[in-house]
């Protein structure tokens, strides 16, 4: 039997903690044995940017942050587990790839 990894990617983690719940959920009701959420390390994006319009001035800036959270969800290959989590309502700052490995 094969093994269905899920990757899960977004900027919002409460979006990303309800995904991972519900495929939970439905792992549980179907009686499977699912391995993680494995947390991946969060990417970290800074852009640092002058306040001023024309970039003369003071030396004032600002800084903005983007953090990425990513999380991997393995399981058995059935199709009473893919196909509920394929008819999920996933939504749109949350990434997900589904995989078949052997």
């Amino acid at each position: 039997m094969g093994k269905v990894r899920i990757k899960l990617s977004s900027i919002d983690i409460n979006d990303l903690n309800s995904i991972i719940e519900m495929i939970k959920e439905i792992a549980d009701r179907a009686g499977i044995i699912m391995r993680g959420p494995i947390p991946l390390p969060t990417r970290r994006m800074k852009i640092t940017t002058r306040k001023s319009p024309c970039g003369d001035g003071t030396a004032t800036f600002d800084r903005f942050e983007m953090r990425v959270h990513k999380r991997i969800i393995d399981l058995p290959a059935e199709d009473r587990v893919l196909h509920p989590i394929m008819m999920l309502k996933i939504p749109r700052s949350v990434q997900i790839k589904i995989e078949m490995k052997d």
